[in-house]
């Protein structure tokens, strides 16, 4: 299953591509951002949006969209343009024909890291080692997007030990399983696939 995770936003909209074959670890395919000037009227910026996750839909050919689902928060103009991104790329996914899911932060958290208030470096830096890469997606955004991928993968049914071992954490901490299995995947580190191409990334002006 190749699975497309979006991390929705107006500014930035994260996406990061994973797959894996029943049996086999995840693989890591692509990642990057859709960008928007925060200067431009917020339906050029929706339609901009769409307009790269249209190009990163035909490249990568996902078999299933997995997008973060947003919350409110105290900054009620900055999570109306994250939902109104989330929406475009579910919009998408249906226009597609494919299963769109959506996943809270807590979730993707305690899916790849064992710990539903694990940070941002934390997440990244787990994601670097399940998949074998030399570094972390960057920027911040599609790293949090291919964690959102994983988080799918393994919640929706595909599993490996790496799943399973998250799935044995508790009490906020990474099990010992976890860690074992993260100690051997760094000592065996490699890169896995490829970041996606700056050309493919979508700036709008």
């Amino acid at each position: 299953m190749r699975v497309l995770g979006v991390d929705p936003g107006l500014t930035r909209c994260g996406v990061g591509v994973v797959e894996q074959v029943p049996g086999s670890r995840p693989q890591f395919v692509s990642a990057g951002v859709v960008r928007t000037a925060p200067d431009l009227d917020p339906a050029r910026r929706l339609l901009a949006i769409e307009q790269g996750l249209m190009e990163w839909f035909a490249a990568s050919k996902p078999d299933a969209v997995a997008v973060e689902r947003v919350f409110a928060q105290q900054n009620l103009h900055s999570v109306t343009g994250t939902a109104q991104a989330a929406g475009v790329a579910m919009l998408l996914a249906a226009r597609h024909g494919l299963p769109v899911v959506t996943h809270t932060p807590t979730e993707v958290k305690a899916s790849i890291t064992g710990s539903g208030s694990a940070g941002k470096a934390q997440v990244a830096e787990m994601v670097m080692r399940i998949l074998r890469l030399d570094a972390p997606p960057k920027p911040a955004d599609a790293a949090d997007a291919v964690a959102l991928a994983l988080c799918h993968l393994w919640r929706g049914g595909a599993s490996n030990r790496y799943a399973a071992a998250a799935a044995e954490a508790g009490n906020g901490v990474a099990s010992a399983r976890v860690q074992r299995a993260l100690a051997a995947t760094g000592r065996r580190g490699r890169t896995v696939g490829r970041l996606i191409p700056a050309r493919q990334e979508v700036t709008a002006r």
